[in-house]
């Protein structure tokens, strides 16, 4: 298994290698950059600030003081189709948020869902790549979301992950669904059928598992594969769609160009090249 993760990782190396030697003649596929305030921004500072998470095996993960993943991959060539360096800073699910309104850094790339209300405070790109969510247990007992009942699950501080298990739970008849709020969902206080614990980031929940503290953690299949060691599984079930898009301002200059980005991306198969070296 090391063997196999040694190349692995070497060949996402590669990969990377050869995407930031092709994005540095991008000028051969003529960039198209929008003549804007925000961007001339950017460009006159020499880089581009991406939020990125640091504990995503696969997505972005910092590793002896590096990232590496596939969103740190496409931070990169963003910058280098504006012809600037990127800087990353890492956020978690509750610090993405703020720190983009700030202005503290230009675009957010970090397993970032696409919601409706999230739209009403920022703009997004097209989706880059799409999950589902579903539950990681190390219990041979709980196979189903049925095998869910009277457990207490682990999710990360600001994530739907909570919200949208019960709903799963609700819509196929295994708890009752009084009292469910979708708009207004609290995981701390729920308790019918199954209750959460929930954690600052992926890596405390995890640990917690380990401990024996929750009897599961849910969230992203995509980034539940990155935590899926040992005796661990994911149960039989996959629910809530999340498209993963990449965050600006509202209405910044930055925006069309990422969303030019991400579509150009699709086409010519750069992102899929990524998820096959990643093993997404």
């Amino acid at each position: 298994m090391k063997i196999s993760r040694f190349i692995k990782v070497c060949m996402a190396a590669c990969l990377s290698i050869a995407l930031v030697a092709c994005s540095s003649s991008s000028s051969s596929r003529s960039v198209s950059i929008p003549d804007t305030k925000d961007i001339q921004k950017i460009q006159d500072r020499g880089v581009l600030r991406v939020g990125v998470k640091k504990s995503v095996p696969g997505f972005s993960e910092k590793k002896d003081g590096k990232y590496q993943g596939l969103e740190v991959d496409l931070a990169k060539k963003l910058a280098d189709d504006l012809g600037v360096k990127v800087q990353y800073t890492s956020v978690t699910t509750t610090s993405r948020e703020t720190l983009l309104k700030s202005g503290k850094i230009d675009c957010v790339i970090a397993t970032y869902t696409i919601t409706k209300e999230r739209k009403k405070e920022f703009d997004f790109s097209t989706p880059y790549y799409i999950s589902h969510v579903s539950v990681l247990v190390d219990d041979d007992n709980i196979k189903t979301l049925s095998d869910l009942n009277g457990r207490t699950i682990g999710v990360v501080t600001n994530s739907n992950s909570a919200k949208d298990l019960v709903k799963a739970m609700i819509d196929q008849g295994l708890i009752n669904g009084t009292g469910f709020d979708e708009d207004n969902f609290d995981p701390t206080t729920w308790t019918t059928g199954v209750s959460f614990h929930v954690y600052d980031d992926y890596t405390k929940c995890d640990a917690a598992l380990t401990a024996g503290d929750i009897d599961g953690m849910s969230t992203d299949t995509s980034i539940l594969k990155g935590y899926t060691t040992g005796s661990r599984h994911l149960i039989d079930a996959e629910f809530a769609p999340q498209k993963y898009g990449i965050a600006t301002k509202k209405d910044s200059g930055l925006s069309e160009f990422v969303n030019n980005e991400v579509k150009q991306w699709k086409k010519d198969g750069s992102i899929k090249a990524l998820e096959k070296s990643y093993d997404l």
